[in-house]
């Protein structure tokens, strides 16, 4: 269970898209969620990794470097 506070404008919008479509607020929101959560884990953990890699804490690989390692330098 999660409760979430959103802008009046928003919560109308969901109001009128439910009343319009036979669906739940709910459904919409718990959509919305699961749509965007796997661009979000992926934003915030790259945004992770870069400050580890800017203050050296991550090792780094050259293209030419990992191409070889995988056998992909033909």
């Amino acid at each position: 269970m999660i409760g979430i506070r959103i802008p009046k404008s928003v919560g109308q919008r969901l109001d009128n898209l439910a009343k319009r479509t036979g669906r739940t607020k709910t459904w919409y929101v718990r959509e919305a969620i699961m749509e965007h959560l796997d661009d979000l884990e992926d934003i915030y953990l790259a945004e992770q990794v870069l400050e580890r890699v800017r203050r050296g804490e991550e090792a780094v690989s050259e293209i030419d470097e990992v191409e070889r390692r995988l056998g992909l330098d033909d």
